[in-house]
C-alpha cells in the first residue's frame, strides 16, 4: 500500500509539472498575441498620426485661404485692403495708350532751378502700376537732351482708373543772357515702356549752355515725386 501511495504520489507531482509548462507556453503565446495587437495598433496609429486626409485638407484649407485672399484684393480695384506686394505683383504695368500725359509750369517763385511738372492719368478700365522712372527727353535746336535721373528711391505706384500721379523734370534757369539752347517739345515714355509721347515744351524757352554740353543739368525724378502742376 505504500508503495502504492508513493506511486500515486509521483503520478501527481508530474502532472503538476506538466500542467506547469502548459501554463507557461500559454503565457508566452498570450505575450505573443499581445505583442502583435500592439504592433498592430502602433502601425494604424502610425497612420491616423499621418492623418493624410486630415493634413491634405488642411493644406488645402490654408492654399484657398491665400488664393481667396489675392482675389478678394484683385476684386476690391485697388481698396486699401488690396494695397502691397500681393497687390502690385498682380497689376498689370500702365501702358502708354491707356494714358493721358500732361506737362505744365511747376517753378515756384525764388526756385533756384525751372521745373516742368509731368502728369500721368489712367484713362484705361483697370488699375495699372508705375514704377521707377520715365524715359524723358527734350527735343532741342541742338539734338535731344535725355534727361538724368535724380537717383531719388523709387517706390511702385498701383494707379486706379481715373487717378493720375506726378513727377517732375528741373533744368537750370538761363541767366546768360544768350539765345542758349532752344527747347521745342518734350518727349516722355513710361516706365518699362517703349512708346513714346511727344508733347508741347511748358518750361522756360532755352536752356544755357555750359562747358559739358547742353542740358547737362537736367533731370527728371521718380514717379510720384511732384505734386499737381499748373
Amino acid at each position: 500500500m505504500r508503495v502504492h501511495k508513493l506511486t500515486i504520489a509521483a503520478l501527481a507531482v508530474a502532472a503538476g509539472l506538466s500542467l506547469t509548462a502548459c501554463q507557461g507556453d500559454s503565457d508566452n503565446a498570450d505575450g505573443q498575441s499581445t505583442g502583435s495587437s500592439n504592433s498592430s495598433s502602433s502601425s494604424n496609429d502610425g497612420k491616423d498620426a499621418a492623418g493624410k486626409d486630415t493634413e491634405g485638407k488642411s493644406a488645402d484649407g490654408e492654399n484657398t485661404a491665400v488664393g481667396g485672399g489675392g482675389s478678394d484684393g484683385a476684386s476690391d480695384g485697388g481698396s486699401g485692403s488690396g494695397k502691397g506686394s500681393g497687390k502690385d505683383s498682380e497689376t498689370a504695368k500702365c501702358l502708354t495708350d491707356h494714358l493721358e500725359i500732361t506737362a505744365a509750369d511747376g517753378t515756384v517763385g525764388g526756385d533756384q532751378e525751372e521745373t516742368v511738372v509731368v502728369g500721368f492719368k489712367n484713362a484705361g478700365a483697370k488699375d495699372c502700376l508705375l514704377t521707377g522712372y520715365a524715359g524723358v527727353d527734350l527735343k532741342t535746336n541742338y539734338g535731344r537732351v535725355s534727361a538724368e535721373r535724380t537717383g531719388q528711391e523709387a517706390d511702385p505706384v498701383v494707379l486706379k482708373s481715373g487717378e493720375d500721379v506726378f513727377f517732375g523734370v528741373t533744368y537750370p534757369k538761363n541767366d546768360s543772357g544768350g539765345s542758349g539752347v532752344r527747347v521745342e517739345g518734350l518727349v516722355v515714355t513710361p516706365p518699362n515702356e517703349t512708346k513714346s509721347v511727344t508733347l508741347d515744351w511748358p518750361g522756360k524757352a532755352s536752356l544755357p549752355v555750359t562747358e559739358d554740353g547742353p542740358g547737362t543739368a537736367v533731370q527728371v525724378g521718380p514717379i510720384g515725386s511732384a505734386g499737381q502742376g499748373g
